[in-house]
């Protein structure tokens, strides 16, 4: 290789290169949002000026938080003065286990519910019921069913996610279009084949309709259980921030839930644009 093409070969790779054409090509996805934040945040300021009573601007925020909270997340001062990666972090491990049973459980449930116009007739009724409920109400019960506090807001968030899980996949299930039915009859698939090769992959984009909803009110819910039930976790640091009267922790704390949920919607959208068949998208 000559000397003229090695310097190529290293401009290509220069990291500042490499981001200058990233930036090019998705500068219309990029720009638009920074834009706005930008926007948002000189009007908070001019509507927040330092020195002002009641809520702190963008600033204010800023100055109050840096240390520690921005700079060192990941402080732990043992009990629940932690940072807030380490909040967020526990807060993920019950969204994680309370959505990981009601997807187990929603799509079980939907599928069986979807194949049985008899079983469908029987539950819809009581389920579009219980799917009204708000999730906060379900805490007092499960208070009294698991006397701890962390397995109770493992259940509301079950509770919560289940729902959209459910409907969807049953949803799915009952669309399945007749001559996927008419092809399992003909080759005289057998019932677990059946569900394998024709109910499960033609409900998949229906079924990651309602895992995308779910792992959105997940989040929304583990965040007003933990201001009830209290112990490490955001829900709980919003909550005492509260009762301190310290605003700008709370604004920090919410841009933490904000930017999470984000990231949660856009994991579950992208396990979805792999295993979604191309026709679906």
């Amino acid at each position: 290789m000559t000397a003229r093409s090695d310097r190529r070969y290293s401009t290509n790779n220069n990291p500042q290169q490499l981001l200058g054409s990233w930036f090019k090509k998705n500068n219309k996805y990029v720009l638009p949002p920074i834009v706005a934040i930008a926007f948002f945040a000189i009007v908070w300021q001019i509507l927040c000026p330092p020195g002002s009573k009641g809520l702190p601007g963008p600033m204010q925020v800023i100055a109050d938080t840096w240390d520690p909270y921005i700079i060192n997340p990941f402080f732990d001062n043992g009990g629940t003065d932690k940072g807030l990666a380490l909040q967020v972090f526990a807060s993920l491990q019950r969204v994680a286990i309370g959505f990981s049973l009601s997807a187990i459980v929603g799509i079980a449930l939907g599928i069986v519910i979807g194949v049985n116009d008899f079983v469908f007739r029987a539950v819809d009724p009581l389920f579009q019921v219980l799917r009204t409920i708000p999730p906060l109400a379900w805490l007092p019960i499960s208070l009294a069913a698991f006397q701890q506090s962390n397995p109770s807001a493992i259940f509301v968030i079950f509770i919560t996610a289940i729902w959209p899980i459910l409907i969807n996949t049953t949803v799915g299930v009952q669309n399945i279009p007749q001559d996927y039915r008419n092809v399992a009859r003909v080759l005289r698939l057998k019932t677990h084949k059946y569900f394998l090769k024709i109910v499960l992959p033609a409900s998949v984009p229906y079924i990651f309709t309602g895992l995308k909803i779910g792992i959105g009110l997940s989040w929304l819910a583990i965040v007003a259980a933990e201001m009830l039930v209290g112990g490490v976790g955001i829900g709980f640091f919003i909550w005492d921030a509260y009762n301190n009267s310290l605003l700008s922790q709370i604004i920090i704390a919410l841009i933490y839930v904000g930017v999470v949920g984000l990231l949660l919607d856009r994991l579950v959208s992208f396990i979805g644009s792999i295993i979604v068949p191309q026709e679906h998208k």
